[in-house]
């Protein structure tokens, strides 16, 4: 029985990681994705707006 209990943490750890990555790539695009992008767009354009740019 100890080879069960030596697999069980990987195994667990194993699916675990898949179902991260699964939940990642699903959240990639759709409508989701234009939302984050143009929140970061914004960020990038507030922060831009705030800092002077040094032409030297």
């Amino acid at each position: 029985m100890d080879y069960v209990a030596a697999l069980f943490p990987p195994a667990v750890m194993a699916v675990a990681f898949t179902a991260l990555i699964v939940t990642i790539v699903r959240s990639q695009g759709g409508a989701n994705k234009y939302k984050e992008d143009a929140a970061v767009d914004a960020a990038i354009a507030a922060r831009e707006s705030r800092s002077p740019v040094d032409p030297s």
